[in-house]
């Protein structure tokens, strides 16, 4: 990929809050991170707008912007947020004669790549891949989705989608009643109804109503306490959790044979991370009965680079498009 060095404004844009930087190339400058909460503005343009006077009004050659939401012919669109994010948006904000707009699991799978060493964990180690084999970004936080990430001849192409909202696997009894159970919020038992935040809160619920001695508690609650041990419960729903992941993310592993390696991103697949190698998450990855040891090809690691999205941003930038 060809790249150019010129300074681009890059940004991520959340539920809740809004973060700004500027970037030299693909490197993100820290010092310039601004957070904005998105309750303070009435568009992503007063919040550009806002950043560029705070930080002098520099010149931008181009802006980049990762969305949690869904993109489609350079329009973002966001489920608890009403602002209206185009192309045109951007580029009156900015000043910048090159735009871009990407989902946000778009702008971490862009990252890939140009992440420090230190913030990259070990989960499982593959097998030596070529530079031009696929990767698979999954992201854990809020919600739940994923992003293959293809080296193509044109440059890296990176393809959006929402697997969130397909169904969650069943395989036992057991499981079938967690699905029934996490069901009841929309009809239907989605992947991120217990892949995400809110979903391990509905696993420890669940864990609960099959005691007979219901409690609701905080997806921070029960990090916290699988961290102390002070909640067995606690530590059996992160046990739950985890299994699921293995097995999802082993099931898109075989869609898109990622010999390049996963990775996982969120703020839950930081938080859970400690507890992959002793909560049966090697195990649930690999359970694929005769592809069982095919599963050994992908290495996964997860992402601990808050600012991996802005990172993206940069790198997409940088590499011409």
């Amino acid at each position: 990929m060809s790249k150019t060095t010129s300074v681009s404004l890059v940004a991520d844009i959340g539920g809740t809050n809004t973060r700004v930087a500027l970037a030299d190339g693909q490197i993100v400058r820290e010092d310039t991170v601004m957070r904005f909460s998105n309750a303070d503005y009435p568009g992503l343009e007063s919040v550009l707008r806002t950043y560029l006077a705070d930080i002098g009004t520099p010149k931008t050659d181009a802006v980049c912007v990762a969305v949690a939401g869904p993109v489609r012919d350079g329009r973002a669109t966001m489920t608890n947020l009403d602002w209206t994010m185009d192309k045109d948006t951007l580029a009156r904000a900015s000043g910048a004669s090159r735009v871009a707009l990407l989902n946000d699991l778009q702008a971490q799978g862009h990252a890939v790549g140009y992440i420090d060493q230190k913030n990259l964990r070990p989960i499982l180690t593959g097998t030596e891949s070529n530079e031009h084999a696929a990767k698979l970004v999954i992201g854990v936080g809020t919600g739940f989705n994923s992003a293959p990430v293809f080296e193509t001849a044109a440059g890296r192409l990176v393809t959006p989608s929402e697997s969130g909202h397909a169904s969650l696997p069943i395989r036992t009894e057991t499981e079938l009643r967690l699905c029934a159970f996490v069901s009841t919020a929309h009809g239907f038992p989605a992947i991120e109804d217990v892949l995400s935040g809110r979903g391990l809160e509905r696993v420890y619920a669940w864990l609960g109503a099959e005691a007979n001695d219901p409690r609701e508690i905080s997806a921070a609650q029960i990090m916290q306490a699988c961290q102390d041990g002070s909640d067995p419960r606690a530590t059996e729903a992160a046990r739950v959790f985890v299994q699921m992941l293995g097995k999802v993310a082993g099931d898109l592993s075989l869609v898109q044979l990622p010999f390049g390696g996963v990775y996982l991103v969120g703020g839950v697949a930081r938080a859970i991370a400690p507890y992959l190698g002793t909560f049966g998450f090697a195990e649930a990855f690999r359970d694929k009965g005769r592809f069982a040891g095919f599963m050994g090809n992908f290495s996964v690691t997860v992402v601990e680079d808050d600012y991996a999205a802005l990172v993206g941003c940069a790198a997409h930038v940088a590499s011409g498009h």
